[in-house]
């Protein structure tokens, strides 16, 4: 590698043994091996295996604590790590031991988060190398399409690309294969089998128009990329693609309130055009009262509970689940609010589709006749 040092790389699952004192050999052997070497890095990924927090509690995992004994032990030097640089990996740091992480151990904490726009321009362009492609990609472009997409996606992004074009018979991918490639990571493969009846066609296309049309006619909404009413293999049957022009990494409360309205807007739709509803709107329901109830109990945009948090989250590195620090009448208000949020945005996308009908019916035309449409085809007929 770039070091020019040899690289020493083991899991935590690999120090776990059913035989005891096991553990703790391979890791003597491993700093002997390391020291034997020296200057290399050794990297220890998952250390979260051996390393989670000791309960003192009698009976524990014995094997467990003194391997990771044993680690500690190496690690403060006893003998001399002199050229030995140690680094470890884990997707849980709360859980990790403080022994472990107190200053002369792992005291550096360097968090790797998702790319933003530029990181994943360089990444594409990285693993563009290995393929055959057109010279023409515009690859700023395909990473603001790529939002919130992590290394392994966009490398998957250009593999499906490198496919598309096998299967297609052609000897080198184009940006368009790129695109279609963000589709099948986020939304998965066109179900090219799947027929809709008439009247599921017409309601998808309405459903999307209504999400693009409220997103079009507020302000601070991203612009609509590209609509499709074509089914998914991840069970969509359409969806409305929106791109930020750069990395946003602040929203304020408008903007939160805007992309309810957004999500609500194919609901509102469906009630307008058929005077009924359908279940295509579970995953905007979904978001809508994710992103309400995020802005009461963890953002501070309720008036009754100011700044305070009414919610936390257990862990930030994988997503992890929240947990509610109120009592349950409180919680019953944070209920009332978010229904009360969620239905007011719901109210403004209705109201936007019907100041707007003529370019809903005409905009639904379209995508129903074309299947699939870009931003600026939706844009043009907005506008017209």
């Amino acid at each position: 590698g770039e070091a020019s040092v040899p690289f020493f790389s083991i899991s935590g699952s690999e120090f776990v043994e059913m035989f005891v004192g096991m553990g703790a050999y391979k890791v003597r052997d491993l700093f002997r091996q390391a020291k034997e070497k020296a200057p290399c890095i050794v990297f220890i990924d998952e250390i979260d295996a051996i390393g989670k927090k000791r309960d003192g509690q009698i009976g524990g995992n014995d094997e467990r604590e003194q391997t990771l004994n044993q680690l500690l032990t190496e690690m403060d030097g006893f003998e001399g790590n002199n050229g030995v640089i140690i680094l470890a990996a884990t997707n849980r740091p709360e859980s990790l031991d403080p022994a472990l992480t107190r200053p002369g151990r792992f005291d550096r904490r360097v968090p790797v988060e998702l790319p933003d726009l530029k990181g994943r321009e360089d990444i594409l362009r990285v693993h563009a190398k290995k393929i055959k492609h057109a010279d023409d990609i515009d690859y700023e472009k395909i990473a603001r399409m790529a939002s919130g997409a992590s290394g392994a996606e966009l490398a998957n992004i250009i593999n499906e690309a490198a496919l598309r074009a096998v299967r297609d018979k052609r000897s080198y991918a184009t940006e368009n294969d790129l695109e279609e490639s963000i589709e099948v990571v986020i939304a998965g493969y066109q179900k090219k089998n799947a027929i809709l009846t008439d009247k599921e066609k017409w309601t998808v296309a309405y459903h999307e128009i209504g999400h693009a049309l409220v997103a079009a006619k507020q302000t601070n909404s991203a612009p609509v990329q590209k609509i499709t009413i074509i089914p998914r293999t991840s069970g969509a049957l359409g969806y409305t693609m929106q791109v930020e022009e750069g990395n946003h990494y602040l929203m304020t409360r408008e903007e939160l309130e805007n992309k309810i309205a957004t999500l609500t807007g194919g609901r509102a739709a469906e009630e307008i055009v058929f005077n009924t509803s359908s279940t295509g709107a579970s995953n905007d329901i979904e978001q809508a009262t994710k992103i309400a109830r995020s802005m009461i109990t963890r953002y501070g945009m309720s008036k009754d509970f100011d700044m305070v948090a009414m919610e936390t989250v257990q862990n930030q590195y994988l997503g992890g689940d929240t947990s509610l620090a109120c009592s349950t009448q409180t919680q019953a208000q944070i209920d009332e609010q978010v229904v009360a949020l969620v239905r007011r945005q719901h109210e403004k996308a209705a109201q936007i589709l019907m100041e707007n009908r003529t370019k809903l019916d005409e905009l639904a035309k379209f995508i129903y006749n074309k299947e699939t449409i870009t931003g600026e085809e939706f844009m043009e007929i907005l506008n017209g």
